[in-house]
């Protein structure tokens, strides 16, 4: 079975061919026929485009940024055309799995995309509106060209659909259960594909696991996962919630919104972009969104990046102690993502405080890049992994089973 992905950001856009034989799913992460990614953030009217095949082809351009469908389109042509050509036709393709952000409280698993579906990823855009109204022109995009093959829809509020009630209702008025109103959790593709490689590389039933999971990029998260399912998670109605992010607040006291709204000036819109693209590490620092130069400025003695990273790292070590009470104890901590799997610093500073619990990093195994490697030291009381998180293989592992039912 042919399989694409498409995973859709505000102005990005990826997406993978995966190619699934045999009657039974491979145990390792499989390599995609084709891989394209269209980032049009650095040049004003201008889409950067790179397409990568498995034989090694590449291609690097530089294209209008016109709308998704048109960019979509444009990838799709790269896939039987040209240098990085992997099959004859689009027919060739059996299916499409989407990166889905919110199935609010109606869908609590995967589901194939009908018109029903469409329709509840459009209301949900309330809830995610940097995300679901993406989603769907991918779905739409895919429709124009590709006509009536299958689709799937994987949701990334899924793995955390059955949270215990504690933790998934706002202790404000019941009113809000009734509206919907209650944490939902997102980055639960990732969440998920880790915990699973997590048993797979340890040779553990991933039942019988206590693991916390720091999903760590520009979008950051945590998720406590206990009998292979989560129980607590750090992002919460909307995926603004909890830890400090690239651009985002994370948790910040509510009253602080209501006192900036009775003054001159501020609106709910202004609010919204103070605290999704205007806060974080960026916001803070003055610099950037990006780990990468906000520890180099650090380095080079600037005061708000040693800020930014200070208060990056209190509130990692201060949620991943929420996570390990709701634990009732810790296995295994896992980190990933961008920030997760390149920041060494971060995740020492984070492991340092949990010495306590007999915690040991090997200081060695932590600098040197690490990809799906256990970075504890023997005699460490919890194992401490970096895996390498494929969000975009998961997604094409959930299509197959889907469909094979």
């Amino acid at each position: 079975m042919k399989i694409l992905v498409l995973n859709g950001g505000s102005s990005s856009q990826k997406s993978c061919l995966y190619e699934i034989t045999g009657e039974a799913l491979p145990e390792e992460p499989s390599q995609p026929l084709w891989e394209a990614k269209v980032d049009w953030s650095h040049h004003q009217g201008m889409a950067e485009i790179e397409v990568k095949t498995s034989t090694g082809q590449r291609l690097q351009e530089e294209i209008p940024a016109g709308s998704r469908p048109e960019i979509i389109a444009h990838m799709l042509d790269t896939l039987w055309h040209g240098s990085t050509q992997v099959i004859s036709h689009l027919s060739e393709i059996d299916a499409v799995g989407h990166r889905v952000v919110h199935g609010g409280k109606d869908y609590r698993e995967s589901v194939v995309i009908t018109e029903d579906v469409k329709g509840a990823i459009a209301r949900l855009a309330d809830l995610a509106p940097a995300h679901n109204p993406i989603n769907l022109e991918g779905i739409e995009a895919i429709e124009q060209h590709l006509g009536n093959i299958s689709q799937v829809a994987v949701f990334d509020t899924a793995f955390h659909a059955h949270l215990p009630d504690a933790a998934a209702i706002y202790p404000g008025p019941y009113e809000w259960v009734e509206q919907g109103i209650q944490r939902y959790g997102f980055h639960g593709i990732s969440h998920q594909y880790c915990a699973q490689r997590v048993a797979h590389l340890l040779n553990r039933d991933l039942a019988s696991l206590r693991i916390i999971t720091c999903h760590l990029g520009n979008g950051c998260s945590l998720a406590a996962i206990k009998d292979g399912h989560s129980i607590e998670t750090t992002m919460g109605f909307t995926p603004l919630d909890g830890l400090m992010m690239g651009s985002r607040s994370g948790a910040v006291d509510p009253s602080i919104l209501i006192y900036l709204l009775r003054q001159p000036g501020y609106s709910a819109d202004k609010l919204d972009n103070i605290l999704n693209r205007g806060s974080g590490l960026s916001g803070i620092s003055g610099i950037s969104n990006d780990m990468r130069q906000i520890q180099a400025a650090k380095n080079q003695g600037h005061s708000r990046a040693q800020l930014a990273w200070d208060i990056y790292v209190h509130r990692l070590r201060y949620y991943i102690g929420a996570m390990l009470a709701s634990l009732e104890g810790l296995d295994i901590l896992v980190f990933t993502a961008g920030v997760g799997e390149n920041a060494p610093d971060i995740r020492a500073a984070a492991c340092e405080a949990f010495a306590f619990l007999g915690l040991q990093l090997d200081p060695e195994k932590n600098i040197h890049k690490p990809v799906d490697v256990d970075i504890a030291t023997p005699n460490s009381t919890v194992r401490v992994l970096v895996i390498h998180t494929e969000e975009d293989w998961a997604i094409a592992q959930e299509t197959w089973r889907l469909l094979k039912k």
